[in-house]
């Protein structure tokens, strides 16, 4: 039998068969023996084959077979370094949460997921959420962050999940898609989900005050049908997204404002560090391109695990100040 995973604990997975049943399953042994270098073989979003087995109380079934992704989105593991985790597989369309102060996410970590994203080819839509908590300061660090991006090319939403603001325009671009929604602990994910959809009722909790930082409520992805015609993938907060499986050179291509440029650098080699006639330091120097992006880039470049810095915000905050000079 034939079905799409619905939700992965690590042991069990549920997975929603054609015919719109749901049945636990577990997955064959070998998976872990095929070098699969990932904390999970397999994600929420996978398309698998199952068989399923029979006992005098109930039905749990065998995963034994994962049809080809399309796509994932990938990160590297916390714990394991040399490993990665697929947040979520076969999806139409991300939405990245991003909220100001409450708490805050970083350029250096938006950036990060939009390359992973770039590389896999799945569009990704940053939602601003929680705009009715802004205040002057705080409105201009969104509006100056928004126009950053909208500057690249990516869409952008404003969004108050507590007072429905921005909720339907949100509806109609996952109207027959299957969405994903990502971000950090406490943005909001499972809060903006309520409001499209208020029967799931999701487990929600409030920023902690000491530390300004989310609480995992979300614990396992898991994808939820909606009722006007789309399905979203909910996923628990990220601290930090490493980076994976990618060489040097190829780094600058999921930047769309360094892949328009690279043709023009002297060297087709070019790293766009200390290179001469360099087209994109060059645009850099004439404020084409954000200081934000160009020392997300440098860090990616170098390896940085985002994972296991203390100072990367300050860093963030550095690289913006500086653009906006």
């Amino acid at each position: 039998m034939t079905g799409t995973v619905y939700k992965s604990t690590g042991s069990w997975y549920t997975v929603k068969s054609e015919q719109g049943d749901f049945i636990e399953c577990r997955m064959k042994g070998k998976f872990r023996m095929k070098g699969i270098k990932s904390t999970n073989p397999i994600a929420v979003g996978d398309m698998v084959d199952y068989e399923q087995e029979e006992t005098s109380d109930t039905i749990t079934g065998t995963i034994h077979h994962i049809h080809d992704r399309k796509n994932y989105i990938v990160r590297k593991s916390v714990n394991l370094s040399h490993q990665m985790h697929i947040i979520a597989a076969n999806i139409d369309r991300v939405f990245l949460l991003i909220t100001i102060n409450n708490p805050p996410t970083t350029f250096s970590f938006i950036d990060r997921f939009l390359v992973t994203a770039e590389a896999y080819g799945i569009e990704t839509i940053l939602v601003f959420n929680k705009i009715d908590t802004l205040d002057d300061v705080t409105l201009d660090d969104q509006l100056y962050m928004q126009h950053v991006y909208q500057e690249i090319g990516y869409q952008c939403l404003r969004v108050s999940a507590a007072e429905r603001k921005g909720v339907e325009a949100l509806k109609e671009l996952m109207i027959g898609k299957t969405s994903m929604f990502s971000g950090h602990s406490g943005v909001g994910k499972s809060t903006l989900v309520n409001a499209l959809e208020p029967t799931l009722d999701l487990k929600t909790k409030n920023i902690s005050e000491q530390s300004k930082q989310g609480q995992h409520t979300t614990t396992f992805a898991e994808m939820y049908d909606l009722s006007f015609d789309a399905s979203i993938i909910d996923t628990p907060g990220i601290k930090g997204f490493g980076i994976v499986d990618m060489e040097p050179q190829e780094i600058s291509d999921y930047f769309p404002e360094f892949f328009r440029l690279k043709e023009q650098c002297k060297f087709n080699n070019c790293l766009h560090k200390e290179e001469p006639h360099c087209a994109i330091k060059a645009a850099l120097d004439k404020d084409e391109i954000a200081w934000s992006r160009y020392n997300s880039y440098l860090k990616i470049l170098e390896g940085d695990d985002e994972h296991y810095r203390t100072d990367v915000y300050d860093e963030d905050r550095k690289a913006s100040d500086k653009t906006r000079e």
